[in-house]
């Protein structure tokens, strides 16, 4: 190779980033039990949810009135059966072809939260995403827990990092949607993401799918995202994830087949709030 001085350089990049990535998750707190106290409701802290009855969405760590005042969401509050895909995509080992696959397939638009070393090794990814109707949304540059950056400048830094990329890739602004790694926040940041624009996406509906090398059954996959899908769900998937990958287009069928269809983030903003 004519620059393998500069190929061992930039691999051995991305291996630290995936290392920092994978240790974010792991290290993040997020509470998921189907009992009543395990949410401590507070607009700081981790994202936390507790499913309480099948079919309805879960208590959070914060109401959806309260998100409304940072132009926060994890929810639509409707009775219509309607669910937001969402990807947090760290890095690319292989899978978000077959996931692109799927969305396709079933005509169903999904949102990108994407971090800059992604966009920087993977901008024919970035591309398709944009060319089949998706959402490229933003993840921070350098992935860490913004709930400690007190400072303006140094969040602002994390948020344009990734819109200069997406723009130098796609010649496109990028749409202003926002998601904290590792689901840390606190109202400061959240409002600092208002004043620059941007809207802020928790979820209603994850599962542990972001351990590589333990990765969850298809049966466990299923038990988690069947069994706790309610209306207006925004649902967090990994696209690091092999079995989401798997399952995707047999999960979004059987999501069909329940009733539900999909709609864009897009169309849940575009919806006046109570």
């Amino acid at each position: 190779m004519k620059h393998k001085p500069k190929y061992i350089t930039v691999v051995k990049i991305g291996m630290l980033f995936v290392a920092a990535y994978l240790f974010g998750h792991f290290s993040a707190v997020t509470v998921d039990h189907f009992k009543p106290e395990a949410v401590e409701v507070s607009a700081d802290g981790n994202w936390g949810l507790s499913f309480q009855q099948e079919g309805e969405p879960p208590v959070a760590n914060a109401s959806a009135e309260e998100l409304a005042k940072y132009d926060a969401y994890y929810a639509e509050m409707t009775d219509e059966k309607v669910l937001y895909l969402t990807f947090d995509a760290g890095y690319e080992n292989g899978n978000m072809p077959a996931i692109l696959d799927a969305l396709k397939k079933h005509q169903a638009p999904a949102a990108f939260f994407v971090v800059g070393n992604f966009i920087e090794s993977e901008p024919d990814l970035i591309q398709r995403m944009v060319a089949e109707g998706h959402t490229v949304g933003n993840h921070t540059y350098s992935h860490p827990d913004m709930s400690k950056i007190s400072t303006v400048e140094t969040f602002t830094q994390e948020l344009e990092g990734v819109e200069k990329l997406y723009e130098k890739i796609t010649g496109q602004a990028m749409t202003k949607y926002y998601r904290p790694p590792q689901g840390k926040y606190s109202e400061m940041n959240l409002q600092m993401a208002k004043d620059l624009g941007y809207k802020t996406f928790f979820w209603s509906l994850a599962y542990v799918d972001w351990y590589v090398d333990d990765q969850p059954s298809k049966e466990e996959a299923f038990e988690k995202l069947l069994g706790r899908i309610h209306p207006g769900a925004i649902v967090l998937l990994h696209s690091t994830s092999s079995t989401n990958a798997e399952i995707l287009d047999e999960l979004l069928s059987k999501w069909e087949e329940m009733g539900y269809t999909f709609k864009s983030l897009n169309e849940l903003v575009s919806q006046p709030r109570a």
